[in-house]
């Protein structure tokens, strides 16, 4: 088999296609012919040996753990329906998805109908989940205004989706004008690039203050972002690409009467049906078409291009992989 492995930690550059042996599913596990694979900006921190929400990986490893494709052997004890299927899982705690073949359980598996391409079926069974996670927690509706920054990445694009379909009034940020003008077919109320000067200004003037904050950059942007929510408004987070957290102070929460929230672990994992669940979710919207995905695709052999363009935020959505 075809697959990137990461022998020793540090830039992307350290990310290398070898040949390997095929591998073999043991009694339980189903093997994936890898048709996509998913890239997802913790993939880089895990690469650079950072700590994170997961432990650091065993060297050499390869990385990922979002595929789809098609399941083209079975081990002992595994149904025989499986075989021959096409399928989108999430590898969990175990990574191997930068590959063309993947072992993973049955339990991990989703059937795609025929009508979900495979790289949207990686968008949304990883960072799609992550979407539903933040508006089934943090729900919006037709009395609000609602704030995205990196509103082009792979989730901002999809909560943009979700929340315009929740009626809500939806103000887009991107890091640059091609990215909001690709925004724009989305049909939002209002695109900005934060990458220039006063921009925060020019999102109070043309939509007022915003009422919900949907927070996964952080640092400078997220912070200025809380300073244009409006009394009552309600800061939403779940990541912070930017490398910190928004910084508030309880002066901030209480001469305005705002709300601050942390939407994914134990959030996410009590909603209805858990992470199983959400993926479950997003993935029938996707197949509904009432998520369109945005995705940037490359050649498995180029992950180590993948991760240069991820991090500089050269990409646009989800970045997929095709082996």
């Amino acid at each position: 088999m075809r697959a990137i492995r990461l022998h020793e930690f540090g830039p992307a550059g350290n990310l290398r296609p070898e040949d390997l042996p095929d591998l073999t599913p043991e009694p339980g596990q189903v093997r994936i012919a890898v048709q996509a694979s998913g890239v997802h900006l913790l993939d880089t921190t895990l690469r650079w040996g950072k700590p994170g929400p997961m432990p650091q990986p065993e060297l050499p490893t390869i990385p990922g753990r979002e595929v789809a494709g098609v399941v083209d052997a079975i081990g002992s004890e595994v149904p025989p329906e499986w075989l021959g299927r096409r399928v989108v899982a999430h590898l969990g705690m175990v990574p191997g998805g930068y590959a063309s073949q993947a072992l993973t359980d049955p339990g991990k598996l989703f059937a795609l109908p025929d009508r979900v391409e495979v790289a949207d079926a990686v968008a949304a069974v990883g960072t799609g989940r992550t979407a539903m996670g933040v508006l089934e927690s943090e729900p919006v509706g037709p009395t609000d205004t609602v704030l995205i920054p990196s509103a082009a990445g792979g989730l901002g694009w999809l909560l943009a989706q979700g929340a315009r379909d929740a009626g809500a009034a939806v103000v887009a940020l991107a890091g640059s004008r091609e990215k909001v003008e690709r925004l724009s077919t989305l049909g939002l109320s209002y695109a900005e690039d934060y990458s220039q000067d006063g921009w925060d200004e020019r999102v109070r003037d043309a939509v007022g203050e915003p009422s919900v904050v949907y927070d996964g950059v952080g640092g400078d942007v997220g912070r200025r972002a809380l300073e244009l929510l409006g009394p009552g408004g309600r800061l939403v987070m779940f990541g912070y690409s930017s490398g910190e957290p928004t910084a508030f102070t309880t002066a901030d929460v209480i001469d305005r009467g705002l709300t601050v929230s942390w939407s994914l672990g134990s959030r996410m994992l009590a909603l209805p049906g858990g992470i199983p669940g959400l993926a479950r979710r997003a993935l029938e919207r996707v197949a509904g078409g009432r998520w369109a995905p945005l995705v940037t695709t490359y050649p498995l052999d180029e992950a180590a291009r993948a991760h240069s363009d991820l991090e500089a935020r050269r990409t646009m959505g989800k970045v997929v992989l095709l082996p």
